[in-house]
């Protein structure tokens, strides 16, 4: 009669170590998954960033007939927003009929 309590027990084992596999490998799936989708979105926000600025530049462009003086100049009379913690936005106008360097660095480490 022990003999074959312990097949059992020793069977029962083993029929919990495929789902459990099955288990940790969805799990591994889903968050690899989510991992790209998050380093998607944060380069598609970075594209949407480039061209929000390069709108503003050639809206004040258009309106004023000068490029804007300052990325302060485009959030206050243009409505340019942005997170300040996550991008770092270089802008150098080089002369009111030059178009501006602008230069936009994410802070946070891309992984």
């Amino acid at each position: 009669m022990n003999r074959f309590s312990r097949h059992k027990k020793a069977r029962a084992w083993r029929l919990l170590l495929l789902p459990a596999a099955c288990f940790i490998l969805v799990l591994g799936l889903f968050f690899a998954g989510i991992s790209k989708i998050s380093s998607t979105s944060r380069t598609q926000e970075l594209e949407s960033l480039k061209t929000a600025i390069q709108r503003n530049i050639v809206h004040c462009y258009a309106l004023e007939g000068q490029y804007p003086p300052s990325l302060a100049y485009m959030q206050e009379h243009f409505g340019l927003s942005y997170d300040t913690s996550r991008y770092f936005v270089d802008y150098r106008p080089s002369a009111s009929n030059i178009m501006p360097s602008v230069t936009i660095i994410p802070l946070e480490d891309e992984k």
